[in-house]
């Protein structure tokens, strides 16, 4: 990957975690080794937080907070881009290329990943990187719409699992 890429982390708030997430430690794990190679090169953080209820989200996972120099982008919606600042930051540190990951898979994270391609980005979906919530009515387990969701992406971004992420 060359300079113009950015890590997006998409809604991964502290509500998310009182709940029942699927691999909530692993999805950690992964998002701060991600953070940490992105900080080693340098390669800017944006981190979008879903504040339509930010009363039962809470604000970024304390785990993986932002720090000085990071984007924390607000959104009201699915779609990180709609209503939001992200175009904008994006557009200012001519970013191309968005290594996705987050929380929920087939919302959040489905929207962002196939409208970052709508929109001429080059997204990269962090395989291993996204959850959602282990639905006990739900017709597909958690696993499973992550696979789905994973599975249908592939037409509209690259899939890597974290460890193959390289940002230098």
């Amino acid at each position: 990957m060359t300079d113009n890429t950015a890590l997006l982390i998409i809604d991964v708030q502290e509500g998310f975690f009182d709940e029942d997430l699927y691999e909530a430690d692993k999805l950690i794990k992964k998002l701060q080794n991600l953070i940490t190679k992105a900080r080693t090169e340098n390669v800017p953080i944006i981190f979008v937080r879903h504040d339509r209820n930010l009363e039962h989200d809470g604000d970024i996972h304390p785990d993986i907070y932002p720090q000085d120099g990071d984007i924390v982008v607000s959104k009201m919606e699915s779609d990180s881009f709609f209503n939001t600042t992200l175009q904008d930051e994006l557009s200012k540190r001519d970013i191309k290329k968005l290594v996705i990951g987050g929380l929920q898979t087939e919302y959040c994270v489905d929207t962002a990943t196939r409208r970052a391609f709508s929109m001429g980005y080059e997204p990269i979906l962090v395989e291993d990187a996204h959850s959602t919530m282990n639905y006990d009515d739900a017709a597909l387990s958690a696993a499973q719409i992550i696979a789905h969701h994973t599975n249908v992406l592939r037409g509209y971004a690259k899939i890597l699992p974290a460890d193959e992420i390289v940002f230098g």
